[in-house]
């Protein structure tokens, strides 16, 4: 947010927080949450680059196209498990899965 704006808002009695400290969250919940989205990304832009439909990729992980919307959205019903096995069944090597999930 712009410094100004900023300003403009504390002056007016609001606090700018960041995500984890808006919802309240613990640092193990917000890495938690971070992971989910960094695992999401990963498997929509793989089936972006494989150039395949939500439909197709379902197909060839044995899934749903409406999982795969699910997971590429985030949804809290897709388990981490279930992101990393679809992301193993695209064909990610176990390097490109670490590249993905470290710091970055």
């Amino acid at each position: 947010m712009e410094k100004e704006k900023l300003e403009r808002l504390s002056k007016a009695g609001w606090k700018a927080a960041g995500t984890e400290e808006f919802l309240g969250l613990s640092s193990a919940e917000a890495a938690l949450v971070e992971l989910r989205l960094r695992l999401s990304d990963k498997l929509k832009q793989r089936r972006r680059t494989m150039k395949l439909s939500q439909t197709a990729f379902a197909k060839s992980i044995r899934s749903s196209q409406s999982r795969v919307a699910k997971m590429e959205a985030s949804d809290s019903t897709v388990s981490i498990d279930l992101l990393i096995r679809s992301l193993f069944g695209s064909g990610i090597t176990l390097q490109e899965l670490s590249e993905t999930i470290s710091d970055r």
